[in-house]
């Protein structure tokens, strides 16, 4: 009843005749050649985009958390500006919502598929640092530390100042009172 009413009347089936079977024979064979064609050439564009990486740049917090994400929308474009031909359905990714570098998958076929990372960054030096293999917090806290280090000296500069500073006093009193005792036993 589906068949009769339905899928007949609509075009999508065709009854088995034997008409219908050679037509699609033919039909089968030239889809066949084309499927061919194009996994060529999704293999060809494979062999160039794999392992490529791409910069994309968004704001994001200190914590490296970003303001918003990176979509598959995001991804095919960075491919696109790249020079290679990637439509957004093809890119299967979760969102991604920090910084760093993460590896997305890239459907050129149904028999062909690629990874390609996205080196997600607050401005370009960042990403060649992460690219580099420095993440945002090994960066953040080299900056604190060094920070750190630069105050620690501060105070001890301080310190030893006026560690002087009562050394020349001290010194001062003692030339003080060997004046007034050489005074007195004048």
């Amino acid at each position: 009843g589906y068949a009769r009413n339905y899928l007949l009347p609509q075009g999508k089936a065709l009854s088995a005749s034997n008409a219908n079977i050679a037509a699609f024979e033919t039909q089968k064979a030239q889809l066949e050649a084309r499927n061919l064609e194009t996994k060529k050439e999704a293999e060809a564009l494979a062999a160039k985009l794999d392992g490529q990486q791409f910069v994309v740049i968004r704001s994001a917090s200190d914590g490296g958390a970003l303001y918003g994400s990176v979509t598959t929308r995001d991804a095919a474009q960075a491919a696109t500006d790249a020079g290679f031909s990637v439509d957004r359905k093809q890119v299967f990714l979760q969102p991604i919502k920090e910084l760093g570098i993460h590896d997305v998958q890239v459907v050129l076929h149904p028999e062909v598929d690629v990874i390609i990372k996205l080196n997600v960054a607050r401005s370009a030096e960042e990403a060649e640092l992460q690219a580099a293999g420095k993440s945002i917090q090994e960066l953040a806290a080299e900056e604190e530390a060094a920070a750190d280090f630069e105050i620690a000296e501060l105070f001890e500069d301080i310190g030893a100042a006026a560690t002087d500073d009562e050394d020349l006093a001290t010194s001062m009193r003692r030339d003080d009172d060997d004046a007034q005792d050489a005074a007195d036993k004048a």
